[in-house]
């Protein structure tokens, strides 16, 4: 029986995992050649390595799922790890790729794994109209994104509440019992705490870098790796350095 390749990418290390000890179990021949957290990384793996699979998360940091099969189309299978099933389904009814819901149950990943089976004995890469699926898929994909993902952040500063928008925070830095919202104009607090405000933010556009602290990417203008394997941040406009830890940084690794 031939053996079969595959990778896995999502930014979620428990997903990963999680998925990969799915394979594992209902699939004992397939081969994890890699597990990666973004788009990138998952673009260069699947150059240099070229798996026959790619299970590819579509909210990535730096390049999403929908560009990375772009990139690699006619170069492996592609399954998106998906929780945007308001468009997914219907994009994906074509047939031309597969997909599997968040969060990922055994039923549904034996079904991909028959069809990928299938698509993998015939030897065929071909997928008629797939570049027009995939753009139609980014661009509902980014109209959802801007729709749901927090704009405007309610803040107290002194004795009044002022609204601020996300374009002008530089970071967020979790202080006792608020957070703080850094922006050209100082700091203001919040009650929101970090893993709320991660999980309404664009992680396009915010990247949490430890424990404490959420950037705005684009507020970054260099990065310095430290003897440690640490990234020093450094900020446009600002004398503020902050300081990543282990767990984040892999996010600065192709920058």
């Amino acid at each position: 029986m031939s053996q079969y390749s595959a990778i896995i990418a999502d930014d979620e290390k428990n997903l990963c995992a999680h998925l990969e000890s799915l394979l594992n179990q209902l699939w004992p021949d397939l081969q994890i050649i890699g597990t990666v957290h973004s788009g990138p990384e998952a673009l260069s793996i699947i150059t240099q390595e070229e798996p026959d699979i790619a299970f590819l998360d579509i909210k990535m940091p730096v390049m999403n799922g929908i560009k990375v099969a772009m990139h690699a189309q006619g170069l492996c299978h592609i399954v998106f790890i998906t929780a945007y099933d308001e468009f997914a389904i219907q994009a994906f009814e074509h047939d031309a790729i597969d997909y599997v819901l968040k969060p990922v149950t055994e039923k549904r990943l034996i079904k991909t794994i028959q069809k990928l089976k299938d698509g993998l004995s015939l030897k065929d890469l071909t997928q008629p109209g797939l570049n027009n699926i995939l753009s139609k898929l980014s661009e509902n994909i980014n109209n959802q994104v801007q729709s749901a993902n927090l704009q405007w952040i309610r803040a107290g500063k002194a004795d009044k509440t002022i609204l601020v928008s996300v374009d002008d925070v530089y970071f967020f830095r979790a202080s006792d019992k608020y957070t703080s919202v850094v922006t050209h104009d100082g700091e203001h607090l919040i009650r929101l705490s970090i893993k709320e405000l991660i999980a309404e933010l664009d992680n396009n556009q915010f990247w949490q870098i430890n424990r404490g602290i959420i950037v705005n990417v684009n507020c970054i203008s260099s990065t310095t790796r430290l003897i440690n394997g640490q990234w020093e941040v450094h900020l446009k406009n600002s004398n503020e350095i902050l300081m990543t830890s282990r767990k984040y940084n892999h996010l600065f690794k192709q920058m």
